[in-house]
């Protein structure tokens, strides 16, 4: 049996991800600093991998993708790659 919900909000649907799903994505640097107002200290120019909790929330920044990809194991998170 299958249902279907309509009107669910983007934070109900990232409540239902919290503490379980995170999300990897490349960006520059620069869309970094733009999103994120205090990480200005980061370097412009530079392509970098986020990782970020259900909500959107920054957890890691890093160049390397592998570490990224073992902050979030090392928390129990199951990631998910944006494009």
């Amino acid at each position: 049996m299958s249902h279907t919900v309509d009107n669910v909000s983007q934070s109900d649907l990232a409540a239902i991800g919290e503490g379980h799903i995170a999300y990897l994505r490349h960006m520059s640097s620069d869309e970094i600093r733009a999103r994120f107002p205090g990480a200005q200290q980061i370097q412009p120019g530079l392509k970098l991998w986020a990782l970020f909790g259900a909500d959107g929330t920054p957890l890691a920044v890093s160049d390397d993708r592998s570490s990224i990809l073992q902050s979030a194991s090392q928390n129990e998170l199951a990631t998910v790659s944006l494009h």
